[in-house]
């Protein structure tokens, strides 16, 4: 077992504690249930890459220029663009909601897994909620929507905030926001300061498939069998092609 892993944060099916499970490890499931099981029960992790710290400084500064907004009760000038009348959420838990590791998180008795994740923002029109999440590359092309095949992670990460935050009573519409920043590449010069288009994209959740993979996953969890190899996962396959080569040498 790796030294980063303590059992103390791996899943064990004699305990009766709940076991907290983040929004991202569930992603991991629904991508690889092997790689989930090696993760959460055996404490093998896939390999890491460099953090994105680029785009959390970005997400860090949007939430900086929306709690402006929020403790004033206005509306930002990107959803007057786009004719929406909505304000940033102010709750006595949006700073604990926005913790990485926190977030908003819900157990789910049947299986007792205390679900957790951690939103970008919640925005409101005075009766509903719309969950927010910030998004951040740089692409020649204007970004308007969400069409490629690793986008569903996306649309995932917003259905799964939407069920948590209804799973604590709150009244969460089915519409969300990704403010995508898109950074600009069409200047002279570099001048110290990386400028980006701003584009919001709506997006209609269906969370329906959360409850039952939730269940999934923990049915992965307590089986004394490791799943087999994904053939769709780079990490398997890579495993296996190096026992094959193992084999002949």
């Amino acid at each position: 077992m790796p030294a980063f892993y303590k059992k103390s944060f791996l899943f064990d099916p004699e305990k009766k504690e709940p076991f907290r499970l983040s929004r991202t490890k569930l992603e991991l499931f629904i991508n690889c249930p092997r790689c989930f099981y090696l993760d959460r029960r055996l404490g093998i992790s896939r390999p890491s890459g460099p953090p994105f710290t680029l785009n959390s400084a970005v997400d860090k500064l949007l939430k900086k220029e929306f709690d402006i907004h929020r403790a004033k009760s206005t509306t930002h000038p990107l959803l007057k663009n786009y004719h929406l009348d909505l304000v940033p959420f102010n709750h006595e838990k949006i700073n604990e909601w926005r913790e990485n590791f926190v977030g908003v998180s819900f157990l789910h008795q049947a299986t007792n897994l205390n679900i957790f994740g951690a939103i970008d923002d919640l925005w409101t029109d005075g009766n509903e909620l719309y969950v927010v999440d910030y998004k951040s590359t740089s692409k020649n092309e204007e970004i308007t929507e969400l069409n490629s095949d690793w986008h569903e992670a996306y649309k995932r990460q917003m259905e799964i905030y939407q069920w948590l935050l209804r799973h604590n009573d709150l009244n969460v519409s089915d519409t969300g926001y990704f403010v995508y920043c898109n950074g600009n590449t069409d200047k002279e010069a570099f001048d110290g300061r990386l400028e980006f288009d701003l584009t919001l994209i709506s997006y209609h959740g269906n969370d329906s498939w959360v409850e039952p993979t939730i269940i999934k996953a923990h049915e992965c969890l307590i089986s004394t069998k490791i799943p087999a190899p994904n053939k769709e996962c780079e990490y398997c396959n890579y495993i296996t092609s190096l026992e094959k080569i193992n084999k002949k040498i």
